[in-house]
C-alpha cells in the first residue's frame, strides 16, 4: 500500500511539474519585458522626444492606401510590420510603402504563433518573408515582431544567431480599447521618449484606430514630440548612449 501511494504521489508531482512548467512557458512566450536569448526592444532609452509608430499585419488594399494618405496629411513616417503571404497577394502595395519614405518589418509569413516551431518552419517565415521585403525595395535593417508578439525559445534563438533583435511596443492602445477617444487618451497618456507605438490599422474593422491616429498625432507634436521611423528610434538611441 505504502509503494501505491508513493507511486500515486510521485504521478501527481510529475503532473504538477509539467503543468508548472508549461504555465511558465506560456507567461514566458507572452512577456513584454523577458525572453530566453537574444536582444528584445519593447522601447529605447533616448532624453530626445521623438516616438516610432508601428502598424502590424497588412498590406491591405483600399485600407494601407488610406494609411499612406492619412501619413502623408501629417506628415509622419511609419514602419509598417508586414505579413509575408500579404505581401506575396500585394507586391505593389508594399513598394508604395517604401516609395513614400516610410519603413517595412517583418510580421511573418503567415502570420501563425512562432511558438514550438521547428527551426527550418521559423527560418522559412522569416527568410522568405525578408525576400519579398527586400524586392519591394526596402533597404536597411529588417526588423521582425512576431505574431501576437509570442516566442519562446525558437525565434528568440533563430534572430540571436543572426545578430537580430526581437521588437514589441511599450504602447498599444487597441489592446485596452477599440473607441477612437478612448485609443486618443491611451496613447498621450502613456507615450513617452522612446516609446514605441503599436496600431492596427489596415483592416476594415479598425476605423476607430484611424480616426485615433488623425487624433494623436496634431496632439503629441504639440508636446514636442517627433516622429521616427523605428531604424531611426534604435540609431538615435544608439548615438547617445
Amino acid at each position: 500500500m505504502a509503494i501505491v501511494r508513493r507511486k500515486a504521489a510521485l504521478g501527481l508531482g510529475a503532473v504538477g511539474l509539467v503543468v508548472m512548467l508549461a504555465w511558465s512557458g506560456w507567461r514566458l512566450s507572452n512577456s513584454r519585458t523577458h525572453q530566453i536569448v537574444g536582444d528584445l526592444i519593447t522601447r529605447v532609452e533616448t532624453s530626445d522626444s521623438i516616438v516610432a509608430l508601428t502598424f502590424d499585419d497588412g498590406p491591405v488594399p483600399v485600407y494601407t492606401d488610406s494609411v499612406l494618405a492619412l501619413l502623408s496629411e501629417l506628415q509622419v513616417p511609419a514602419t509598417f510590420f508586414m505579413v509575408g503571404a500579404a505581401i506575396e497577394r500585394h507586391p505593389e502595395l508594399a513598394a508604395e510603402v517604401v516609395l513614400r519614405g516610410h519603413e517595412i518589418g517583418n510580421h511573418s509569413f503567415s502570420h501563425r504563433r512562432l511558438v514550438m516551431k521547428a527551426p527550418s518552419s521559423i527560418r522559412r517565415e522569416i527568410e522568405d518573408t525578408d525576400s519579398l521585403i527586400r524586392a519591394a525595395g526596402h533597404e536597411g535593417p529588417i526588423f521582425v515582431r512576431p505574431p501576437y508578439g509570442k516566442r519562446l525559445l525558437g525565434l528568440p534563438l533563430y534572430l540571436w544567431r543572426r545578430d537580430r533583435p526581437t521588437v514589441l511596443w511599450d504602447v498599444e492602445p487597441d489592446t485596452h480599447y477599440s473607441a477612437a477617444a478612448d485609443v486618443v487618451g491611451y496613447v498621450t497618456e502613456h507615450v513617452r521618449p522612446g516609446s514605441i507605438i503599436l496600431l492596427h490599422v489596415e483592416m476594415p474593422a479598425r476605423s476607430q484606430n484611424r480616426k485615433a491616429l488623425r487624433r494623436f498625432v496634431p496632439l503629441l507634436k504639440e508636446r514636442g514630440y517627433r516622429f521616427v521611423t523605428l531604424s531611426e528610434l534604435i540609431t538615435a538611441s544608439l548615438a547617445s548612449s
